[in-house]
């Protein structure tokens, strides 16, 4: 688990919106917006991976509580996720792609013929269990060579992804990972989660276009944030919501059997964390706050516009 968390925690040493590569225009006037507006995505991590995790962020869509989503495509209930995403042609979803299998129990393994990708693997042939392993030993070509094939499974399977992001930041651990990320999601004109410091290499900026959308910020609870703070944690984020572009990262699902399984010995992220958030984002107390701090709601497909 101090794994995971190290890799949670990554991504705000890793990422925050570079300067170099502003527009003359923000991104709140390219879409319409007043310069100034603080734009939002709350965004639902980890559909397919639980049928509980399902079933929360379809709900959660439904209600517009989070306005985007994204998909595991290496994950057992890829078939229920294809389903919704078929009978909601305007359901907001992305690919989390996947390059870790992090529980106890409960493993998944690679899209690509393992044959093809075995720096992928870890000893018991299911796709390492934390970053920092698969940051040491994943092979860039294996990695297009699998993301690419998660791309093409979903697409496959009717689901018409609207962008692009990262299970637990891997893609974001070393700069040739990363540029394969935006090499491929240039390639399929999707556009991508991507927040690099100012201080990052050239190594990093270097691949990026000048017409890519990157965030400004991205908010999610760690580890730190005690039970009985949640709601405190959440309700922050919200009054000191910056102008710009903001990400809301959630993991939702219920606190039932099936997630209890899938999460066992797992406290972080695990099946009470998804139920908290769950309850806290589908609240009326949360919409309030959106509504009084003028968080204006987008999605991906709303970024994607400004690709075109």
């Amino acid at each position: 688990m101090r794994m995971r968390q190290l890799s949670i925690s990554a991504i705000f040493f890793l990422l925050i919106a570079t300067v170099a590569l502003a527009q003359s225009q923000t991104i709140a006037e390219r879409l319409g917006y007043p310069q100034g507006s603080k734009l939002l995505i709350i965004h639902a991590d980890d559909l397919a991976e639980a049928h509980s995790e399902d079933v929360a962020s379809f709900d959660a869509l439904d209600q517009n509580a989070v306005s985007s989503a994204s998909i595991m495509v290496p994950c057992p209930w890829l078939t229920e996720v294809a389903d919704y995403a078929k009978a909601h042609p305007d359901a907001d979803l992305g690919l989390h792609l996947t390059l870790t299998s992090e529980w106890k129990t409960y493993r998944w393994g690679p899209v690509e013929s393992k044959d093809k990708v075995p720096s992928l693997l870890d000893p018991s042939g299911y796709l390492w269990p934390d970053t920092p392993q698969a940051m040491r030993a994943e092979k860039a070509d294996e990695v297009e060579r699998e993301i690419r094939a998660q791309i093409e499974r979903a697409k496959a399977m009717g689901i018409h992804p609207t962008h692009l992001d990262s299970h637990m930041a891997t893609l974001f651990s070393r700069p040739d990972l990363f540029a394969v990320y935006v090499k491929v999601a240039h390639e399929y004109k999707l556009p991508f989660l991507a927040f690099l410091a100012p201080s990052a290499p050239r190594e990093l900026t270097s691949v990026l276009s000048p017409n890519d959308v990157l965030v400004d910020s991205v908010l999610i609870a760690n580890p730190s944030v005690l039970p009985s703070g949640w709601k405190d944690f959440y309700a922050n984020a919200i009054k000191n919501l910056k102008p710009g572009l903001t990400e809301l990262i959630v993991h939702l699902g219920h606190d039932d059997d099936e997630m209890r399984a899938v999460m066992v010995d797992h406290a972080d992220y695990g099946a009470a964390w998804r139920q908290r958030d769950y309850d806290v984002v589908t609240s009326p107390e949360f919409k309030k706050l959106l509504e009084e701090n003028h968080a204006i709601l987008i999605r991906w497909k709303d970024l994607a516009k400004l690709l075109k």
